[in-house]
């Protein structure tokens, strides 16, 4: 087996691609073990590789972790993307996690029935725009650096970007009244080892279609 972190996922972005994310920023490579059938999975649950008997699985350093943030926490201290004391972290841990929330919303999008796709929309738009986006663009403003802590560049930064990308996807003009957010937007996007990763060919999974959702139901719905 070789030295990369080994991911176990659907071939798309669900809750595995916050990791791909942040290994990416940190300029890992990774190698990918796409599910694609409901045996695959239930012999990952056999053999005892799951500890709750979910995915992602990331095999990193000998362990076989689960549990997306348990996953991202030990990938960012590993990378030193994680603060340089307890305060940072508590400041990263809160900005992530306000993030995350906002970001199950674009999860759970796909799988929302037509006739709710519209509402839930405009729920996303209405949490982007007045709960999460205005944090981040007073946190920039206040503090005037690059980076949201410590004017070092961390696992928030990364959320953060990945975040707007995914929101703009739905709602292109999302960023209009927050002009903090979006010069961070492009200095983010010029970082090498993120843009890297917005090129053509990297791991980036696309948006999900119709065929994601269908084989993840497959996989996953008993």
């Amino acid at each position: 087996m070789s030295g990369k972190p080994r991911l176990t996922y659907c071939n798309g972005r669900g809750r595995m691609e916050p990791v791909r994310w942040l290994l990416a920023a940190a300029g890992v490579e990774f190698e990918e073990n796409f599910l694609e059938t409901r045996e695959q999975y239930e012999k990952l649950i056999k053999d005892g590789v799951l500890m709750f008997q979910q995915v992602p699985l990331v095999e990193i350093d000998g362990m076989k972790m689960v549990q997306t943030r348990a996953i991202l926490s030990y990938i960012a201290g590993k990378y030193n993307l994680y603060g340089k004391d307890l305060k940072e972290r508590a400041l990263i841990d809160m900005y992530v996690e306000g993030i995350t929330d906002l970001m199950q919303m674009i999860l759970m999008f796909p799988f929302s029935p037509p006739e709710a796709k519209e509402k839930t929309l405009d729920s996303v738009k209405e949490r982007a725009t007045n709960r999460y986006f205005p944090v981040f663009e007073k946190v920039l403003k206040q503090h005037g650096q690059d980076f949201l802590v410590g004017n070092k560049f961390s696992w928030a930064d990364v959320q953060l970007i990945e975040a707007i990308l995914a929101v703009e996807e739905k709602i292109p003009a999302v960023l209009s009244g927050f002009p903090q957010l979006q010069a961070f937007k492009i200095r983010m996007s010029n970082m090498p080892t993120i843009k890297k990763f917005l090129q053509p060919g990297s791991p980036r999974k696309p948006p999900p279609d119709e065929r994601y959702v269908e084989t993840v139901l497959k996989i996953f719905k008993k």
